[in-house]
């Protein structure tokens, strides 16, 4: 990929984090602004753990055009910002910073980033369905709340905690309910929304679910983007099931940020194309 040149007139927008080397976000958003011919360029700022609210004076400051934001500032974030988002201010948690009319805003473009995902690979009537989500963090929230305002017939929440399960499954609304495990087996859509399968983890190479709860009749989809191809993924093959991979909802979350601060619909092909390409050589 041949890099645009920098001058005073580029817009900056950038992601914060702790770790943040590791981050699939400028290859994705440098992507899109090429793709474009948009004169903006996307950095990566390593920020400690209790400095996001100096991370957001300084985009005051600078008139960064945008802001990603990752762990573990997502909290911190949603209590600095001017505004927040509906789905912000329901999860507390923001991934995304824009600017209206001086004023910082909030959102947090997980959960529609994985509903776009799933529209984009199996329709939209792919969303009003059953659903079990494995988890209860902040992406399992995000995905939880998404599917309930997406229309969802019932979202069932399985997690070890389950007081945590509880509260996870309220974001749903009255279509939210706490699970286990048998309620895999009738589900619509199954989502992993734990790390368990991901790669240089202690949950690598583990399925999350027993592979004979799988069938045909299933979309199943694994936030796990570390490998593409999860242990739980490869279960559904097997078992006939429609896999979706976590490529998708991390190149839609990011083409959420990008039209936000650009105003312009985001290549997400050339976006994915880039995903897949950096996670290739990683």
């Amino acid at each position: 990929m041949t890099l645009a040149v920098v001058s005073g007139a580029t817009r900056i927008a950038a992601v914060i984090g702790s770790p943040v080397s590791h981050s699939l976000s400028p290859a994705i958003h440098n992507a899109g602004f090429q793709a474009l011919g948009l004169d903006w360029a996307y950095a990566a700022f390593d920020v400690g753990p209790g400095q996001a609210a100096g991370a957001l004076e300084a985009m005051r400051v600078l008139h960064l055009g945008g802001l990603s934001v990752t762990m573990p500032h997502k909290a911190d974030v949603a209590a600095a910002v001017d505004q927040r988002s509906i789905a912000a201010s329901v999860l507390g948690a923001v991934n995304c910073v824009s600017w209206d009319k001086g004023q910082l805003v909030g959102h947090n473009t997980d959960g529609e980033g994985f509903v776009a995902s799933l529209v984009e690979a199996y329709g939209e009537s792919a969303v009003g369905k059953s659903c079990v989500v494995l988890g209860a963090g902040g992406a399992a929230k995000a995905v939880i709340q998404a599917l309930g305002a997406g229309g969802a017939t019932e979202v069932v929440v399985i997690n070890r905690t389950p007081a945590k399960a509880a509260a996870a499954a309220e974001l749903a609304g009255s279509c939210g309910r706490v699970g286990d495990a048998d309620d895999i087996n009738n589900a619509d859509l199954v989502v992993n929304a734990t790390s368990l399968g991901m790669a240089s983890t202690s949950g690598a190479g583990i399925c999350p679910v027993d592979p004979s709860r799988l069938g045909p009749h299933q979309i199943v989809a694994d936030l796990v983007y570390h490998p593409l191809s999860t242990p739980l993924l490869e279960a559904a093959r097997a078992a006939g099931s429609a896999p979706l991979d976590g490529i998708g909802m991390l190149v839609h979350q990011a083409a959420a940020q990008f039209s936000l601060w650009t105003g312009h619909e985001a290549p997400v092909a050339a976006m994915t194309n880039a995903a897949r390409a950096a996670l290739g050589s990683s």
